[in-house]
Parts: structure tokens; sequence; C-alpha cells
């Protein structure tokens, strides 16, 4: 008699954070509960052959906006070829508009919301009685501090080879419309001594990269602090076996005292995602986001020129209300701000999120299929926003991978976003691709265009070769001690 656990994860190195939760509030039933991941690109026989050699009573799977899909099939299988396995659904993508998912007409039972504790209640009444009769099931929230916390379900493997997710608060008290954080009421804290322990005894166990999922990190300086020093302890303690920690933070709220904290941080220990989404008051007034320009453009560049952080900086192309020539002014003042990295984000149409309410007045037209991401709106039409969606693809390749850390002051110029605009579409003219281009291949094309630009050939070739030398996956980096901060920023910072 078992219940199974499982998801299609995005790629094996996440490892799901919501699955361990439940199993870690089974109770009871914990005993004969087991988690299953799989990766979206499995082959559907070969998930729901594997599941069943589990001979479970129950399977219980997470859906969200990118496995939704390829889950609906795993679940019109196994309906066909076990239909005497329950099955139930949980996770954002059918906690709302649930009723008209092809998933949740497949599945035995839907669980909205917080699953906590209503997953492990609606299992026992599955398997003892009596039978449930409602479908859909809300989820019921519990106090934090009533939550177990999953963490000693990460596995010495998990560990070794795959992203630690950790939370201390779950939760945003912020509205922002296209973000399913909006329909939070507030943010709610989970108690800070259990939660400090539970990372001491993963960094015990191994764990030295770990990313807080955390909506607002910073909105509690005090437990922010009382966080970060925890990593600081570790790196002072054991300079030669560094920790690296991921938050995302209120853009706008840095106090001094947390600036002095984050000050510490030596490279390669520390990422902050910050974001904007957009520069425009008039865009973040109908998307009910509330945000200081000003205060929140000082902290970027206090972090970029103060601190060893990583910045990664977050912006939304399609919000309604904002043109190409508003959504270019912000590109150009966050590269004028020195981020590391910035996320060219086309937005999506996350189901319950209230940007619903804009698709009439401003023309916002949605792919019907997830990630549902917005097609056009009666300020860029279809043919620009696919120029948007290769820009993002090619300035992830170029900039944001750190490769081209020397050659991308030469490629944006004085104008970043139309130089890099015009770069994008040459790149797809000569190559009618946006993946599946080699890393030689595209150093290549870079150097081409470099010199259409005039830049002369010589001077090219040089340009590209110093940002080969500095790879940090170049032979000489390779040879280095392992760091704990990921690939990517560790070319930033060879770079």
């Amino acid at each position: 008699m078992t219940i199974l656990l499982s998801t299609l994860n995005a790629r094996y190195a996440h490892a799901s954070l919501g699955l361990r939760y439940l199993l870690a509030n089974m109770g009871e039933l914990q005993a004969q509960t087991k988690l299953h991941e799989f990766v979206i690109g499995a082959k559907t026989t070969e998930v729901v052959e594997r599941l069943l050699a589990h001979k479970p009573r129950i399977v219980g799977f997470g859906i969200y906006i990118w496995n939704v899909e390829e889950t609906t099939k795993v679940i019109a299988m196994l309906k066909r070829v076990a239909p005497e396995v329950t099955v139930v659904l949980g996770g954002p993508e059918v906690s709302h508009e649930t009723n008209e998912q092809a998933a949740v007409k497949l599945a035995d039972y839907v669980i909205t919301g917080w699953g906590d504790i209503t997953f492990p209640q609606l299992c026992a009444q599955i398997l003892n009685g009596p039978k449930p009769l409602m479908k859909v099931h809300a989820g019921q929230q519990p106090p934090m501090g009533e939550i177990a916390l999953p963490y000693k379900f990460y596995t010495i493997e998990d560990i070794a080879h795959r992203t630690i997710y950790v939370e201390a608060s779950r939760g945003c008290p912020f509205k922002c419309e296209f973000c399913l954080s909006s329909l939070d009421k507030t943010a709610w804290p989970f108690p800070l001594d259990a939660f400090l322990d539970e990372l001491e005894a993963l960094h015990a166990r191994g764990a030295r990269l770990f990313k807080f999922v955390d909506r607002t990190f910073n909105l509690n300086v005090k437990t922010s602090q009382r966080i970060m020093q925890f990593f600081l302890d570790k790196l002072a303690a054991n300079p030669g076996d560094p920790v690296y920690a991921h938050f995302e933070l209120v853009p706008d709220h840095l106090p001094e005292a947390l600036k002095e904290t984050i000050s510490k941080f030596p490279p390669g220990a520390l990422q902050f995602e910050i974001g904007i989404q957009s520069f425009n008051p008039e865009v973040q007034a109908l998307v009910s986001r509330r945000q200081d320009n000003a205060k929140a453009a000082d902290n970027i560049r206090w972090l970029c020129e103060h601190s060893h952080a990583h910045m990664h900086v977050d912006l939304i192309a399609g919000l309604p209300g904002e043109d190409v020539a508003s959504f270019a002014r912000g590109f150009d003042k966050l590269v004028g701000l020195g981020a590391h990295e910035i996320q060219f984000g086309i937005l999506k149409r996350l189901r319950g999120t209230p940007i619903i309410r804009h698709t009439e007045p401003f023309g916002m037209v949605y792919d019907p299929y997830p990630p549902y991401t917005i097609l056009a709106t009666n300020l860029i039409d279809f043919a620009t926003m696919q120029r948007l969606v290769r820009f993002a693809r090619y300035w992830d390749l170029v900039a944001n991978s750190g490769r081209f850390t020397n050659t991308i002051p030469h490629l944006l110029g004085a104008h970043p976003f139309d130089n890099f605009m015009t770069f994008s579409d040459w790149m797809y003219t000569r190559t009618d691709a946006t993946h599946r281009i080699a890393l030689d291949r595209l150093a290549n094309l870079v150097k081409e265009w470099l010199q259409q630009r005039g830049m002369a050939k010589d001077e090219a070739a040089a340009l590209i070769a110093s940002d080969y030398a500095g790879r940090a996956d170049s032979p000489a980096e390779k040879a280095k001690p392992t760091a704990a901060a990921p690939e990517r920023q560790l070319r930033h910072l060879v770079a």
C-alpha cells in the first residue's frame, strides 16, 4: 500500500521542494510514502512503467506551468493501464481555473493551494475511508510552526549534484498582477531558529549551494541579517570550503545595516535576484506594482559597485501599456547600472493572476498552450514580439552566459538595446536558429559582426580570444579548486 509523490522537473539539477514538504508532513503515512522525480522530456511509457514499479495505491503529481502538458500525457496513460491507481494533483498550475484543465479531468482528486496538511488527510480518507466525494479540495493553510520542514529528505546525491532549494518564508505582501504571489495576503515566516538549525544540518551533510525561494527575502532586515550571518560564519570558519547563497531582494529596500552585512561577503559567495520588471511608472501602476524607481536604481548601482554579490536583474517585455521604446529605456538603464545578468523575460499569463483584467483594454493575446506566453499587445505586434523573443535568447547566449564579457561593451556601445536588437536580427538571418548554436560558431559569428560594424579583423579576433582566455571552462580554470558558485557566475568572476 504505497503512496507515491512525483513530478517532472525542468531539469535534473532541480530537486522538488514541494514534494519534500509533502513527504515531511505525511505523519503516520510517511513510512509508506515514496518520492520519485523525473525530468521533462522523459518518455511517457518509461515514466509510467517506473511509477507502477512501486505498486502505488495513490500517485500525487506536482503540476507546474512547465510540466503540465507532459504530465497530462503521463496521467492519461497511467489511468488507461492502471485505472485502479488513484491520482491526486496539486501545484500552482491546477490551483486556479481548475475545472478547465485536461489533467484535472483525468485525475481523481485535486488539491488547490497549500498541500502540506490537506494531502495526507486526503490520502488517509482514500485508503481508510470514508472515500471523499468532492474532487477538488481547497488546501488548508496551517500555522507556519506546525509545518514539518523537509530538508532531511534531500539525499546525499541531491546535495552533491542538485540545487538545494530552501525557504525562510512563504508568500508575498505585494500585489504585482503578473505574479501568482499577488494572491497572497502577506508573507509568512517560518520559525527562524528551527530554520537555521535545518541549514546547519544541511551544511554538515555537505550542502554548499543554497537557493532561497522566498519572494521577499529582505522584507524583515533583522531576519535577513541573521541568515546572512550564518553563511558569513561558515565562510570565516573555512574559507577554503566556500558556500554560495542566492536570494531574491525587494529592489527599493536596502537599509544601511543590510548593506554592511552584504559588503562582508567575498566574491563567488552571493547572488541577488532583483525583479525590476519595468521602470515605467505608468506600467507599474497598471499592474499594481509599488516600486521607488530612483531608490531601486541607487540600490542596484550600490550593489554592483560596492559589493561582490553577483547581480541578476529581471525585466519583463509585453506588460500592458509598455511599448518597445519604453522597454528599451528600462533595458538601457539596467545596463548602465552594471548588473551582471539582465534576465529578459517575456510576459506569461499564469493561471489565476489578475493580469487577465487587462486582456481586452490592451489587446493582450496569449499563446493558448503552456507557458501561455504573450504573443502580441496593442503596442507590440506579433512580428515585433518574436524579435524580442529572439533578442532574449541571444542575450542569454552572449551576455548572460559570461562567455563574452570583454566583447559585450563593444556590441552594446552607447545604445545597448538598439545595437543588440540589430545584432539579434542579423544573427537570425545568418543562422535561422536560436538554439543548438555551438560555442565556436557563436564566437565566430560575434567576431564577424564586429568586423561588419567596422572593427579591424585582427582587433576583433584578439577581443574574442581575450574572452576565450578568461573562460571558466578553459583548461587553466578547470585546474583551479572547485568553487561553490554556479559555473555561469564563475565565468563573470574570471572575466
